[in-house]
């Protein structure tokens, strides 16, 4: 760590994320391929973990940053002293602002033309129970956050090298995480009724298993 472009075909998958990574690996090989055959302007670009407003917030099927903001927001609304959340806390991600990753793919198609795949990531990663902490003082839930160790904690690091994607077509990150968590946040609070119909109390499924997170990798 952090994880770079060139170490994108040591050894396979990390196992939570194979078949994505595999399936995306593909992509690049035949993205590479017609550019190389047909001179097509093909670039590839790995996003890390997203997030922000209209993510989805259904507890069934969510990512990490939506089912905790949910959790405890809900928690929170019903007067609840704990919210039980997955693993230990120790596992690390990192999380890339919407608006900054739609800007980085409008850059990188704008500004990059070259066959190297190109990390998109904002460059800092977090523990778990450090992203707990920061959704639960943003929402104001004065209860316990309580780990579940039984449950998977995923791969214990993720984040990108993203020095390629500054040198090749100038992209930063311009979102800080506790910016980001705050317009997220509001935005739910704005549209929790709206939010599609998803049982608040079920467990989010750990965010390794989500088909938008990660890199091939």
């Amino acid at each position: 760590m952090p994880f770079r472009e060139e170490d994108l075909w040591n050894g396979y998958p990390e196992e939570t994320n194979a078949p994505y990574g595999v399936a995306k690996k593909a992509l690049l090989v035949m993205a590479q391929a017609y550019r190389q055959e047909f001179g097509s302007n093909f670039v590839m670009v790995f996003p890390v973990n997203l997030y922000g407003p209209r993510d989805n917030f259904d507890l069934e099927d969510s990512h990490v940053i939506p089912a905790m903001i949910r959790k405890l927001y809900e928690a929170k609304a019903r007067g609840e002293r704990a919210v039980t959340l997955w693993g230990d806390g120790t596992p690390t991600r990192e999380f890339l602002f919407v608006e900054d990753a739609a800007r980085g793919l409008a850059d990188a198609a704008e500004r990059y033309d070259g066959a190297d795949p190109v990390n998109l990531g904002a460059g800092f990663e977090i523990s778990m129970a450090e992203l707990a902490g920061k959704i639960d003082e943003h929402v104001g839930y004065a209860g316990e956050l309580v780990w579940d160790p039984s449950r998977p904690n995923g791969q214990p690091r993720r984040m990108l090298d993203v020095s390629r994607a500054r040198e090749r077509f100038g992209f930063e990150a311009r979102t800080s995480l506790d910016e980001g968590l705050a317009r997220t946040i509001a935005w739910y609070r704005e549209h929790r009724e709206e939010i599609a119909e998803g049982p608040a109390q079920a467990e989010p499924r750990p965010a390794e298993k989500k088909k938008t997170e990660g890199t091939a990798s």
